[in-house]
């Protein structure tokens, strides 16, 4: 086979012998285009995995940086990564250029939310979920069904894991089968509470590739239509119907149209981040922040240390890290108004 393929398709060769694939999927992969929303644990098993595939674009979205507990689950990265501070997406695309040069490849370091997702689903085919929280979910569930774009749900905690794929029009969405919405904060377990083992994520986020591939080569028949759950330390696999729930016609998202999320009537501006004792702000509009400057007026304050892409800021018992794009994490602390005080103090109103 490997013979009667083009020279630039020969990396793939072992792939396209498997025959539901072949060569006619494999240049539909190097025609699509997908959104990597979060580059965390799950995010940079799959950017590895889709960028090794062969998917011709990918865009990689992610708000944090890089810190020594994250090399525990985080595949992509390094202890050089974390040392230079390094935005979780810009490290990814470094990496993924060095095992992949032949795709196309852009990193965004920003939070994910009403008014950015627009732009961060122009011209995908798909989206696959490597995020931590269930606000961004909604969001991303409410922008997949408005605009007929399939997308990935994948989450894990502890041992267990669980992974669903929404086709809008087709199965059931993210909001079918959490009808009252996201839990409340600090209804559920955190990886800072229970904990979270590495083959949990390297198993939910190979089926997400799995999926990925399935749809964007053109074989959406083969997707998973069921919610698949497994739990690796009690050996434990489920595969949970969800026809039900579509053919009950009471999701507001998939049956109303009410994009809640996506018009920003629902969400937050601010989160606490799991396991991090830290709080995330971002803001409306924009916020650019100059570095440099804000190096200049820290400076004899406390430790500063920057990059093109952050600075981080250890004040007294804070640590205060500022993105180019005005969003910081307060590290420290989990009570917003502490916060945005110290925003305010330090950054500016």
């Amino acid at each position: 086979m490997s013979q009667d393929i083009p020279e630039e398709l020969q990396r793939y060769v072992r792939q396209m012998r498997y025959t539901p694939l072949g060569i006619e999927g494999q240049l539909q992969l190097a025609q699509s285009r997908v959104l990597i929303c979060g580059c965390g644990a799950l995010g940079s098993v799959l950017a590895n995995t889709l960028a090794r595939a062969g998917i011709g674009f990918l865009r990689i979205v992610d708000r944090d940086f890089l810190e020594w507990n994250n090399l525990q689950r985080q595949v992509l990265y390094t202890e050089h990564d974390v040392k230079a501070g390094l935005p979780k997406a810009i490290a990814a695309k470094d990496h993924l250029h060095q095992i992949n040069s032949e795709i196309e490849i852009e990193a965004v370091v920003a939070n994910v939310s009403a008014e950015n997702i627009g732009e961060l689903i122009d011209s995908v085919d798909c989206i696959v979920d490597g995020t931590d929280n269930f606000e961004t979910r909604f969001l991303l569930n409410d922008a997949a069904i408005k605009h007929n774009i399939p997308w990935v749900y994948g989450g894990c905690i502890g041992s267990e894991g669980q992974t669903m794929t929404i086709l809008p029009g087709e199965t059931p969405c993210l909001h079918c089968l959490m009808h009252g919405g996201p839990p409340p904060p600090g209804t559920t377990p955190t990886c800072d509470s229970a904990g979270i083992l590495s083959p949990i994520i390297n198993v939910i986020a190979s089926l997400q590739a799995l999926e990925v591939i399935k749809i964007v080569s053109g074989n959406r028949d083969r997707i998973s239509r069921a919610l698949q759950i497994f739990d690796l330390w009690d050996n434990q696999i489920r595969q949970v119907k969800l026809t039900q729930l579509k053919e009950a016609g009471e999701c507001p998202t998939c049956h109303s149209h009410q994009f809640d999320w996506l018009s920003g009537k629902h969400g937050s501006q601010s989160a606490i981040l799991c396991g991090r004792n830290a709080v995330q702000l971002s803001f409306s509009g924009e916020s650019k922040i100059n570095l440099e400057h804000l190096r200049e007026k820290l400076s004899g304050l406390g430790t500063i240390d920057s990059n093109p892409f952050l600075l981080r800021a250890v004040i007294d018992e804070f640590e205060i890290t500022v993105f180019a794009d005005g969003r910081a994490i307060i590290k420290g602390t989990e009570d917003e108004v502490v916060a945005r005080n110290l925003y305010a103090k330090y950054i500016g109103n």
